[in-house]
């Protein structure tokens, strides 16, 4: 059997798994099938993802169904303004042993998990944020001196509030380009409300149940990077990136005038990963086009900022993404 064969029944076979994966998903969180394609595209590429939405519209649902389908070991932190970087990482203690003997020991927290549920994470000061920047980054955090490796895998889904802003600190850049994908969670439509009524209203729920394990999840994550892209996909992702750096010869007018500052390298291997993954769930072999412009917006919103002449204005960042990625559509259909 050629590696060729081999690589195409190994997708084959993972597609069967998503497939099965999608649908104990849905069991329970109904009728958002693009939020629950997003939040397993974030874990098949191995990144983390930003979940915004209002309360009550089934994100913690989410991610707890996530970690038992996937079969990942999940932790909770609820942010809020008194909590500390050791809540999260964990801590020395001292110790006395039954000799009398004292030393210090090392208590985890509960970043020690493979799927963490950061809720809420902009309600934290910056000085705790930035306890999860080294793990979501580097897969350790360092404690009282000593490097603290996270058994792989490791993903954090964060969720924020669009509305609440008061006590709130806005995460900051740095931390945001960490995110793999922004994914909005928005109300569910009348027959899906409906749905949703007769499903968690009644004597019984239906329960989620297991289809990965966590080495299965490994082995899709690395079996993802040997899904060819053609070099008209590379170059669009590569077009559409740069076309959303005002100071690029790429960028179109409106960028240059409302764009303060664009995405960086990180968006376009994003961009590379995420096209897979979408490929992946839509049962094809490899990503084209259409899958670089539905990408675009969850990869590239949380990575670019408007100008205060922009916002002031009333300008959309949503809509410029929109408009730019049509464009450079069309510039690679005629090319």
């Amino acid at each position: 059997m050629s590696d060729t064969d081999e690589l195409l029944q190994e997708i084959d076979a993972l597609e069967q798994k998503l497939a099965a994966a999608r649908a104990s998903i849905t069991r329970r969180f109904i009728g958002q099938e693009q939020v629950v394609d997003l939040a397993l595209t974030a874990l098949l590429c191995g990144g983390h993802g930003l979940l915004i939405g209002l309360p009550g519209l089934g994100k913690t649902r989410l991610v707890e169904t996530l970690s038992t389908v996937m079969g990942l070991n999940g932790q909770r932190i609820q942010f809020t303004p008194d909590l500390m970087p050791a809540d999260i990482l964990g801590s020395e203690v001292l110790e006395t042993g039954a000799d009398g003997s004292r030393g210090f020991k090392f208590i985890p927290g509960p970043i020690f998990c493979q799927l963490l549920m950061a809720d809420e994470i902009n309600r934290a000061s910056p000085r705790t944020q930035s306890a999860l920047l080294q793990a979501m980054q580097e897969r350790q955090v360092t404690v009282a001196g000593q490097d603290r490796p996270l058994a792989p895998p490791f993903h954090v889904l964060a969720t924020q509030n669009p509305i609440e802003q008061e006590g709130t600190y806005p995460l900051p850049e740095a931390q945001l380009d960490r995110f793999l994908v922004r994914i909005d969670v928005d109300y569910p439509d009348r027959d899906t409300e409906r749905a949703i009524l007769l499903a968690t209203t009644g004597a019984e729920e239906d329960t989620a149940h297991q289809v990965f394990t966590a080495e299965e999840l490994l082995a899709a994550q690395a079996l993802l990077r040997r899904m060819p892209v053609g070099e008209s996909v590379m170059e669009m992702i590569l077009d559409l990136v740069r076309a959303f750096r005002p100071k690029e010869p790429a960028a179109t007018a409106a960028v240059r005038e409302a764009v303060s500052w664009g995405p960086g390298p990180r968006a376009a291997q994003a961009l590379m990963l995420t096209v897979r993954a979408r490929a992946l769930l839509g049962g094809r072999l490899a990503p084209d086009a259409d899958d670089v412009a539905a990408m675009a917006r969850p990869v590239l919103s949380h990575r670019m900022a408007l100008n205060f002449a922009a916002r002031a204005s009333g300008e959309s960042l949503e809509r410029l993404i929109a408009d730019t990625t049509a464009q450079v559509t069309r510039a690679e259909a005629a090319a």
